[in-house]
């Protein structure tokens, strides 16, 4: 649950006062806390809630709040450093997830982000079809294992060339399902081709899982099939991850040329092709049909997630796969993971089912494309020399900087300054051949942000 501003900080007055009262003490009465900081019951009520969390209070139903007892401080602190030898020197790092996840301080120029500012969400929608999902009598209970049917056939006639409800298994989310797929397919130390760049989130999934990315370089019409094949011949690697529409970072989309291409080299290295489509409703211009319509071998396994056209928590994505490779990805997320939550479920299949859906996409693409104009307007006119691309959709830009720049310490100057963007390098599975930023225009709250943040910008780069 998000508390506005008034709880958290109610919950800081009272929890000042807390430590002041001896174990067993009461607060005072709800109605006195309204009326002394002019707040509604709601709020009190939340903020008592905050703190009965963090163990400071302990509400009794018809007596009030009271301060809770309080263990005694240790003396000396816990020696945990025998964990070091049971857990050895494999290790998860989480901090370039952690980067992306992390919101922009307050007073910062947000030019980086994964999801679409709160205004361009569709939280109205996303509010009426979650009170319609709670109020199914069943809507509690354990859902059909693979998804429920209904959503099921939904991604299947989204997704098109022939794909069937059965093929398709409803996951927590387009990371999650990454990361059943990936270990579905490929043992521990085994290697796995994606794109350089490519999304930062599938490198640490992969080196977590005991993966070994192999790069394979791409340009302005995606990953290049001839370096596809060397790679898949020196590597000895089955699956190759790529993102064929609006690549993240480098907002490409794979050239129709290179869709068959891509299919062909997979096909004589036979090794399987793992489709990312987070991005396919996020189309200023019409997206090309994805890469699992034109296969007619199984070769491709395809994820199909809302949440970047929708909202963080939405968590509910989509794995097609055909023929016994499906079966290992169904067995995977069984063992990994039961099955997502009904509600979120129901409340995804009341969303695209709704008249509203359309309308919610259509706005969409109409302000990421009034968005990624402003910005290119922006650089044009006070970063000329960096000229980014001019992706056909997504949320990225994608910048080369004059060679000698260290994007990492630009990055961290510009945060400095007051704009926040993502510095190139983490997007490489090796090292980077040049200095990048990634600019996006979907996090910020408006396009006079963006302009502002490119100003910003601007003005570290000239020091």
């Amino acid at each position: 649950m998000q508390h506005d501003s008034s709880v958290l900080s109610l919950a800081d007055h009272l929890r000042a006062e807390v430590r002041r009262l001896g174990p067993g003490e009461r607060l005072p009465s709800s109605r006195a806390l309204v009326e002394r900081h002019r707040v509604s019951p709601v709020t009190v009520s939340r903020a008592l809630g905050l703190l009965a969390a963090e163990g400071l209070v302990v509400t009794r139903p018809g007596s009030g709040a009271f301060a809770a007892d309080r263990p005694a401080p240790s003396a000396d602190p816990i020696d945990l450093g025998w964990q070091a030898v049971t857990l050895g020197d494999r290790s998860v790092d989480a901090g370039g997830v952690s980067g992306l996840l992390t919101p922009a301080p307050e007073g910062t120029s947000a030019l980086s982000g994964g999801y679409l500012h709160p205004t361009l969400q569709p939280a109205r929608a996303l509010a009426t079809a979650a009170a319609r999902a709670a109020r199914r009598p069943d809507a509690w209970e354990m859902p059909a294992l693979g998804g429920m049917p209904e959503l099921r056939g939904w991604f299947a006639r989204t997704v098109g060339g022939g794909v069937a409800p059965s093929d398709v298994v409803i996951t927590s989310g387009g990371q999650q399902s990454l990361t059943t797929v990936l270990r579905a397919l490929q043992p521990p130390g085994a290697a796995v081709l994606v794109e350089s760049p490519t999304y930062l989130g599938v490198l640490a999934i992969a080196r977590a899982s005991g993966l070994h990315p192999v790069p394979v370089p791409t340009d302005a019409d995606g990953v290049r099939p001839d370096l596809l094949a060397e790679a898949f011949a020196m590597s000895g690697a089955r699956v190759l991850y790529c993102q064929p529409t609006f690549s993240n970072p480098a907002g490409t989309v794979l050239s129709a040329r290179r869709r068959e291409q891509v299919l062909a080299v997979a096909r004589a290295a036979g090794a399987f092709v793992v489709e990312d489509d987070f991005a396919r409703h996020l189309g200023i211009d019409p997206p090309p049909p994805p890469l699992i319509a034109v296969d007619g071998e199984g070769r491709v396994v395809h994820i199909a997630s809302l949440t970047k056209a929708t909202a963080p928590s939405l968590r509910v994505a989509a794995v097609i796969a055909r023929g016994p490779v499906a079966e290992r990805i169904r067995a995977t997320q069984l063992v990994e993971e039961f099955f997502p939550a009904r509600p979120l479920q129901e409340t995804l299949l009341e969303l695209v089912s709704s008249p509203g859906w359309p309308r919610h996409l259509r706005t969409v693409r109409t302000a990421l494309r009034s968005r990624r104009d402003a910005v290119l307007s922006a650089f044009a006119r006070d970063l000329p020399e960096l000229r980014p691309n001019r992706p056909a959709g997504g949320f990225h830009l994608w910048a080369r900087l004059p060679d000698g720049v260290d994007d990492v310490e630009l990055a961290e100057a510009a945060l400095r300054a007051g704009v926040l963007v993502s510095a190139g390098r983490p997007f490489f599975p090796a090292e980077a051949p040049a200095p990048y930023l990634r600019i996006s225009y979907g996090t910020a709250s408006s396009e006079s942000e963006l302009v502002e943040g490119v100003r910003r910008l601007a003005a570290v780069l000239s020091r």
